[in-house]
């Protein structure tokens, strides 16, 4: 997996590309949520809209970096979500856990 980090004032932008997949992605968004908070980052935005594939550990690793930085006082949205993860996070109902944007400007906006 690829990741690029770009902070928007006070919002970190964590975008990332290929699979979040079991010992294929989910150490390393687990490592960038944790840069951020040690970075002093509350308003973290994750860009999946280059992810190619989500499997159960990295569907785990979204939840958990989800309470990670909620425990920590911030907040953590996803953006650009592709039909398919859009899809499992339908099914297990955790859309309703995240706040998902499709575009920059409006997940940006509303970190204000």
């Amino acid at each position: 997996m690829k990741s690029e980090v770009i902070d928007h004032e006070d919002v970190r932008t964590i975008k990332l590309s290929g699979k979040i997949t079991i010992g294929a992605g989910d150490v390393t968004m687990r490592d960038l949520i944790h840069a951020a908070i040690d970075d002093g980052k509350k308003k973290i935005l994750v860009d999946l809209g280059d992810v190619k594939a989500v499997d159960s550990s990295g569907i785990g690793e979204l939840v958990a970096a989800y309470t990670t930085v909620a425990k920590n006082g911030g907040r953590l949205a996803l953006l650009h979500l592709s039909p398919k993860i859009n899809d499992i996070l339908q099914v297990t109902q955790l859309v309703t856990v995240f706040d998902v944007f499709d575009d920059e400007e409006s997940a940006l906006a509303a970190f204000s």
